[in-house]
């Protein structure tokens, strides 16, 4: 288990995560093996049998040096007002999200997931909500639920990107909110009373 998940510092993915990824070279290399390679040595044809075979070592020798690479590169961050994120070997990204901009946080888990039991949240934001792909992914966390309700307080109690106005973030005032909310269930209970008369 990976230190809990805290605002303000930098986080990795589980070291479960680039096992995870060795696996799926290796069953994918199997696959390559089994219907693209052992067909062709089959046919007795030694030339493409050496192309496609040289082929398919120097691909996965270039992904297993990738992947510790990769792994390397990768760093969440959560500040209080936004998240941030860092990844790539030779081609570089970095994002910023605001917490305000946030719609959804998905927490996504296949089956070989399940066994190293580590998952992906996809978050969504206010633009990239037709988006099927989402603007953010947090790759192989083990404690998704954790990091989505963690992220989801940051989200609540903001104004949403539509109603802010390009000024600074202002929450309404918790006593403004009470008191609303007991004016809205005193008008209940009122239609209530006037419907028993």
């Amino acid at each position: 288990m990976t230190d809990p998940i805290t605002i303000g510092e930098d986080f990795k993915p589980s070291p479960q995560f680039k096992t995870y990824y060795y696996l799926c070279l290796i069953l994918t290399s199997l696959l390559v093996t089994a219907f693209i390679i052992f067909p062709v040595a089959i046919a007795e044809e030694p030339v493409l049998y050496i192309l496609f075979g040289g082929g398919l070592i120097a691909v996965v020798a270039f992904v297993a040096v990738w992947i510790p690479l990769y792994y390397r590169s990768v760093v969440y961050h959560l500040s209080g007002t936004e998240m941030t994120w860092k990844r790539g070997v030779w081609f570089r990204g970095t994002g910023i999200v605001p917490y305000n901009r946030i719609t959804n946080v998905d927490i996504v888990q296949g089956p070989l997931m399940r066994i190293f039991g580590i998952s992906d949240l996809r978050i969504q934001t206010a633009g990239y909500s037709a988006q099927a792909q989402a603007e953010i992914r947090i790759e192989g966390i083990e404690e998704p639920e954790e990091v989505r309700e963690l992220i989801m307080a940051q989200v609540r109690g903001r104004p949403s990107v539509a109603a802010t106005t390009g000024g600074e973030e202002t929450a309404p005032a918790p006593e403004d909110a009470v008191l609303a909310e007991l004016r809205a269930i005193r008008r209940v209970l009122e239609r209530m009373a006037e419907k028993e008369e």
